[in-house]
């Protein structure tokens, strides 16, 4: 209990690094949260920063959730007697919700996309390869990178229920299925981040990749 206690917190405060703020506040000056949509993440910084800024970001928050993974798969190997896919499981939320809530920023931090990313490249980088070109794919279509981030949200728990291969961490024995609720939450907290562009999308008026925030 103790071990994914303190891999829950290690998470948790990886997750609160933003890099965006302090990248922002780096180059140019300002808080990134203070301009454009007010969201600390890598959109928002290429339309109020610029691309060099957003890259760097994008980059860094990706490796957030994969050095929180990582983190946890080593302890897991460390310690015996752990459920290793339950500490991949709580490293991955954990990681997230500090993205979301910082605790170094005053709780107010990005929706999470690019750390969903990192964690599901390194939990399966099959799922997570299929998640991405499908988000891509749509924000190509649309032009909203909102919308291909909460549809690739729904995208996958749909494949835990069919893919069992790839698994970073997967006993014996098991199927992809035991990550079905924990993708389900993940899911559901990149879709709660994602609530205003949702209804801004219902109401015809969502930014579209080359906009401008009014």
């Amino acid at each position: 209990m103790i071990l994914y206690i303190i891999v829950g917190i290690i998470s948790y405060l990886i997750g609160s690094i933003n890099f965006s703020v302090i990248i922002s506040k780096r180059i140019a000056g300002f808080d990134i949260r203070e301009k454009g949509s007010g969201n600390a993440g890598s959109t928002n910084m290429l339309r109020s920063v610029g691309k060099t800024a957003a890259i760097i970001t994008l980059i860094c928050d990706i490796l957030k959730g994969i050095v929180s993974i990582g983190i946890a798969i080593l302890l897991g190997k460390i310690v015996q007697d752990t459920n290793k896919e339950l500490l991949l499981q709580i490293s991955g939320i954990m990681v997230i919700i500090g993205h979301t809530f910082p605790i170094f920023f005053g709780f107010k931090g990005g929706k999470g996309v690019a750390t969903s990313l990192g964690v599901l490249l390194i939990s399966n980088w099959q799922i997570g390869l299929i998640c991405l070109v499908f988000a891509l794919v749509i924000m190509l279509l649309t032009r909203m990178v909102s919308l291909g981030s909460c549809t690739a949200a729904i995208l996958f728990p749909v494949l835990t229920l069919f893919i069992n291969e790839n698994y970073t961490v997967l006993t014996d024995g098991k199927s992809g299925n035991v990550y079905f609720i924990y993708s389900v939450i993940l899911a559901v907290i990149v879709i709660f981040n994602h609530r205003e562009n949702i209804k801004r999308i219902y109401e015809g008026r969502e930014n579209i990749i080359g906009s401008k925030n009014k």
